[in-house]
């Protein structure tokens, strides 16, 4: 699982706050057509949108055909609403953190500790807190720190957009899963599954910003099949992360909008843009339910 793409796959879920220190804005914006796909019946529509949940200011991507369907939707439906910082904390000091176990540096390999403390040093994560992570959060938290330092952040990426706009037009939001829910994905893995995200993490380090921005590319131009390259292919080397990660939330969202299509009214549903991508996309999980996602062409 040697891959930068499953690496930064740990994206698809990214259960740390929004921060408020942003890159400077570029002087101009650049235009961006992100896909989006449509489920709808007589009286209910569901929009599909797919997103990239850390970027760079400056992508022009809330308009056109994804403003519009947002303006029209009732309702927002993201993969989680964000709980305030102390809740966060909280929970992430219970899931995240071994404070008896062995210290993670001495459970990684020789070969990869000195890359390990080196990486989370250059990140500013002290010792203390680093060796008592567990590694699916070190895997995580390793994968955010370099697009951090690239001008990426979660307060440009579309869930915080949208989250705004939702809330000053007075729509309500709703989150398909739960924050500690989200972490629970992660802890569930087995041990040898953590520790290969967290080595593939390590390996794939000097790559990140190419193979982060050839990922944006592809969500900008939306072409989900590059976004399924980028983030979803590597992770067919562990079906153990491949179901956790994908395949499983993928088929809970499917069963969720299928209910959802019972009720009338018009839902926009925006979730990270691999779990639209691909075999087992969400898109592919409604073939059960008889329900048929159209891509919106704009």
């Amino acid at each position: 699982m040697k891959n930068a793409a499953t690496a930064l796959a740990l994206l698809l879920v990214l259960p740390l706050p929004a921060c408020a220190q942003q890159a400077p804005a570029p002087a101009a914006a650049h235009d961006a057509d992100p896909a989006l796909w449509v489920v709808k019946d007589s009286d209910t529509t569901i929009y599909l949108f797919g997103t990239v949940h850390v970027l760079k200011p400056g992508l022009s991507w809330f308009d056109e055909a994804v403003k519009t369907a947002f303006d029209g939707s009732q309702t927002l439906v993201l993969e989680m609403v964000e709980p305030d910082a102390a809740t966060q904390q909280k929970v992430v000091a219970g899931a995240a953190f071994n404070p008896a176990g062995t210290p993670l540096t001495q459970q990684l390999p020789p070969n990869y500790r000195g890359a390990f403390a080196r990486a989370m040093g250059d990140g500013g994560v002290p010792a203390a807190a680093y060796d008592r992570m567990r590694p699916w959060f070190a895997a995580v938290t390793l994968s955010l720190l370099p697009i951090r330092q690239l001008g990426y952040d979660p307060a440009n990426g579309p869930e915080k957009v949208l989250s705004d706009a939702a809330k000053k037009a007075g729509k309500p939001v709703i989150g398909l899963e739960t924050f500690e829910g989200q972490l629970g994905v992660f802890g569930a893995l087995s041990q040898d599954a953590q520790m290969q995200l967290l080595e593939s993490t390590l390996d794939e380090l000097p790559k990140v910003d190419a193979t982060f921005g050839t990922l944006v590319d592809a969500w900008a131009t939306g072409n989900p099949d590059g976004v399924a390259k980028e983030m979803n292919d590597s992770l067919k080397d562990s079906p153990e992360v491949a179901k956790a990660l994908l395949t499983d939330r993928n088929k809970r969202w499917a069963a969720w909008i299928a209910e959802r299509m019972k009720q009338p009214g018009t839902v926009f549903i925006a979730v990270g843009a691999g779990h639209l991508a691909g075999a087992g996309s969400v898109q592919d999980q409604l073939g059960p339910y008889k329900l048929k996602a159209v891509r919106v062409r704009y």
